[in-house]
């Protein structure tokens, strides 16, 4: 069986307000539209300590900052589709 991808979203205060509140819409619209929201354990986090680096998220063990709406959707498309 195949383990499930892990993605946390920081909600701490900073990063939510650097985006990650409309980070969080499109990360779960994403996963509906590609049916993947099984294989995916979404969750969030209260602060990663990088809040100036912010809005944070990782996928597994990958960490990534500082992104908007389209560059969390080449994210996404690069860990699940490799493109």
């Amino acid at each position: 069986m195949k383990n499930k991808t892990v993605i946390t979203i920081c909600l701490g205060s900073s990063c939510y307000r650097r985006g990650n509140q409309t980070i969080l819409e499109v990360i779960k619209n994403y996963l509906a539209e590609h049916d993947l929201s099984k294989e995916v354990e979404f969750k969030g986090q209260l602060c990663t300590d990088k809040c100036i680096e912010g809005p944070n998220l990782s996928i597994d063990d990958a960490k990534y900052s500082g992104f908007d709406t389209n560059s969390v959707i080449k994210v996404l498309n690069h860990h699940f589709f490799n493109k």
